[in-house]
């Protein structure tokens, strides 16, 4: 931690001590990057405002990051606003970088605010960092006019206020009323206190489940060899290829192998299946038989 401020410290002096740059040294420097890809004007150009990088940077502590990250955002986000400048619109760099760099480091925070993924719309970035702000001035003025605001209409008032769903105010909401917890952690402070992880249901199929299945599954194998059985030889040949084959067999292979036409090998496959079935009806009704 010591390292990192004085790390810190030391970028926030050099940035300091880099040049102020008038409008025509902008210009021509902005010029040079966009049609030559001089290298060295872009230096020059980025290292010139990387005050302003490092004092929007510094406004956004209060959300946890490390200020070493949130100026590397910054700067990321000072090269693309170069990358991208057009000094062909008559706006100083300065005043289009902002936008850059604040949204670079916008998104870094909440990427990073939560394991959870918080969310990276519009609507969702303004209630992230205007939310808290825009509720307490609300609650200021309900206060000071004798009024008291229920969650419902504080939420309506947010949601006009900035301009998003009532709905997307609901949501972050939820995800800014608490931490992130680990499911390894305990739910008590005893050292054999069970931990969260452990009050999870278990989705997968319990023991009764598990041998009920593989009964069904025995019992139906059961009755399909019985009814395979029934069938002769030829017919068990038939639904064999045509049904219990990676790859089925057509009629017309059948057909040719038999020596006979397509329209008999499906005559007699039809005929086995119909056995088969009238076999496991006689089955299953004994058991229902027994049963009962």
């Amino acid at each position: 931690m010591a390292l990192d401020t004085t790390r810190d410290m030391a970028l926030s002096r050099k940035a300091m001590k880099a040049e102020l740059l008038d409008a025509e040294t902008e210009l021509r420097l902005a010029y040079a990057w966009r049609d030559d890809r001089c290298e060295k004007s872009l230096h020059r150009l980025i290292t010139a405002y990387m005050r302003l990088a490092i004092s929007m940077a510094s406004k956004f502590k209060r959300y946890g990051a490390p200020m070493n990250d949130l100026i590397q955002e910054a700067g990321l986000g000072l090269m693309k606003a170069a990358d991208k400048f057009d000094p062909d619109r008559g706006v100083r760099f300065s005043t289009y970088a902002v936008w850059w760099i604040k949204a670079s480091i916008q998104d870094y925070v909440m990427r990073n605010w939560s394991m959870v993924r918080t969310g990276s719309t519009s609507s969702q970035k303004s209630l992230f960092f205007n939310m808290r702000r825009v509720q307490a001035r609300l609650e200021r003025e309900s206060a000071a006019a004798g009024e008291v605001l229920d969650r419902h209409q504080l939420r309506q008032m947010i949601s006009t206020e900035i301009g998003v769903p009532l709905h997307d105010v609901e949501m972050m909401e939820g995800r800014l009323s608490g931490s992130d917890y680990s499911l390894n952690a305990t739910q008590s402070t005893e050292d054999e206190g069970r931990e969260w992880i452990d009050a999870l249901e278990d989705d997968s199929a319990q023991a009764a489940e598990t041998v009920e299945h593989e009964h069904d599954t025995e019992q139906l194998r059961a009755w399909l060899l019985q009814a395979m059985n029934d069938l002769n030889e030829r017919e068990r040949f038939i639904v064999r290829e045509r049904k219990l084959r990676d790859a089925p067999r057509t009629l017309e292979s059948l057909g040719q192998e038999l020596s006979l036409s397509k329209e008999r090998v499906r005559q007699l496959e039809a005929a086995a299946f119909g056995k088969m079935r009238k076999s496991l009806e006689n089955q299953s009704r004994e058991v229902l038989n027994f049963l009962t």
